[in-house]
C-alpha cells in the first residue's frame, strides 16, 4: 500500500494552507458575556489562537428587550440599545484586560442579536469556535440549553465548549487527545481533526470506541451471539481504523481501545485525563449516533476538560478507509 503515502513536508504544507483558508476573518472565536465561565473560554481559545498562530476574535451579544410602541415612539429604544452596546463593549474591555499581555492580535465585536445564532454567522469565517459550558444569566447564560444544543450543531466549524476550571488543563502535557468514535463516515472526520489537534500538541492520539454492555439485554438476542466476540469483533475494526489514520498522518502515535460501557461514561471518564476530547456529530447508530441528543450533552455537561464538536464536512481521505479492512456499520 506503499502508494498511499504523502510526502509529509507537502501534507504540512496543505494542512497549513487549509488553516489558513478555514481561519479566514475571525481565526479563533469565543463567545464572552463577563462571567467566570466565559472567562475561562477566553483563556482557553487565547492559548489556542497562540498555538495557531491566528487572531482571536472576542465576541459579546446582546438582545433588545420589546418594548411598548409608545416607549419606541419617544426614543426609550434607542436609548436603551446604546446602553446595552456601551455595556457589552465594557466587558469586551475588561475580558482582554484579565488575558493580560499578548503577541496574539485580539479583536473584539459586539453584536445585536440571539447568542446562538451570531456566534454561528461567525462560525462560517472562523477556523475554531469556542465558548464556555454551564454558565448561567447574561450573553452565555443559555448554553445548557438552547445555545450548547444548537452551536455544535449548526457551527460551520469545530466547536470546543470549555468547563469553568479546564481552561488551565489539569491533565499532564504527555495526556493524550482522545476522540469518541462509531467508525462511521463522521466519526472518522472527527477521528482526522483529533489528529491534526493531538500532532499540534505534540500529544498522542487515542481511539474509544464506546460499547454498551449488552449484558442486560441477552434474552432479546439470539443465543449465538457472544459478547466477547463482538468485543474482538469492534476491535479488529478499531485496529484497522487505526492502520487507515497511521497512514495518513504517519509521525502521529495512535491507539485504539473498544470499551465495554455506555458512551456518556466513558467519554466523560476519558476527559479526566486527556488534553483535548473529540466528538462528531450528526452521526447515525451506535456511539455517534446519538451525537445530537443526550449523549452530546451529557459528555458536555459533564466533560471534567474542554471537548471539541467536529461538524461533518467533505474529506478526500476518508475515501481510502475501505483498503485498511473491516468497518463499522454507518
Amino acid at each position: 500500500m506503499t502508494g498511499m503515502f504523502h510526502d509529509p513536508a507537502r501534507r504540512v504544507e496543505n494542512e497549513a494552507e487549509r488553516t489558513r483558508r478555514h481561519a479566514q476573518t475571525h481565526g479563533v472565536v469565543v463567545g464572552v458575556d463577563g462571567s467566570k465561565r466565559s472567562l475561562a473560554a477566553a483563556v482557553w481559545a487565547l492559548r489556542e489562537a497562540t498555538r495557531r498562530d491566528l487572531p482571536l476574535t472576542l465576541v459579546s451579544a446582546y438582545t433588545l428587550p420589546i418594548f411598548p410602541s409608545v416607549a419606541l415612539d419617544a426614543g426609550y429604544g434607542s436609548m436603551e440599545d446604546s446602553a446595552l452596546a456601551e455595556g457589552a463593549q465594557q466587558i469586551l474591555a475588561a475580558t482582554v484586560e484579565q488575558l493580560g499581555p499578548t503577541d496574539v492580535e485580539i479583536r473584539t465585536r459586539v453584536e445585536l442579536g440571539d447568542p446562538a445564532t451570531v456566534l454561528t454567522d461567525y462560525s462560517s469565517q472562523a477556523h475554531l469556535l469556542v465558548a464556555g459550558s454551564r454558565g448561567r444569566g447574561g450573553f452565555m447564560g443559555l448554553l445548557v440549553g438552547s445555545v450548547s444544543r444548537s452551536l455544535p450543531s449548526n457551527a460551520s466549524c469545530p466547536v470546543v465548549l470549555v468547563p469553568l476550571g479546564a481552561e488551565e488543563s489539569r491533565a499532564g502535557d504527555n495526556a493524550p487527545v482522545v476522540v469518541g468514535s462509531d467508525g462511521g463516515e463522521r466519526g472518522r472526520l472527527a477521528i482526522l481533526r483529533a489528529a491534526e489537534e493531538a500532532r499540534c500538541r505534540g500529544a498522542d492520539l487515542r481511539l474509544v470506541c464506546a460499547m454498551a454492555p449488552v449484558s442486560s439485554a441477552v434474552e432479546w438476542l439470539p443465543s449465538t451471539v457472544d459478547e466477547r466476540a463482538l468485543v474482538d469483533e469492534l476491535q479488529e475494526k478499531m485496529d484497522a481504523g487505526v492502520a487507515w489514520l497511521k497512514a495518513q498522518v504517519p509521525d502521529l502515535n495512535v491507539t485504539g481501545e473498544v470499551i465495554d460501557g455506555v458512551p456518556v461514561d466513558v467519554m466523560v471518564a476519558e476527559s479526566e485525563h486527556a488534553r483535548l476530547t473529540v466528538v462528531g456529530t450528526r452521526g447515525r447508530g451506535g456511539f455517534a449516533g446519538a451525537l445530537l441528543g443526550s449523549t452530546s450533552q451529557g459528555i458536555i455537561a459533564h466533560a471534567k476538560g474542554p471537548v471539541m464538536v467536529v461538524p461533518f464536512t467533505k474529506d478526500k481521505r476518508l475515501e481510502s478507509r475501505p483498503e485498511f479492512g473491516p468497518m463499522f456499520d454507518g
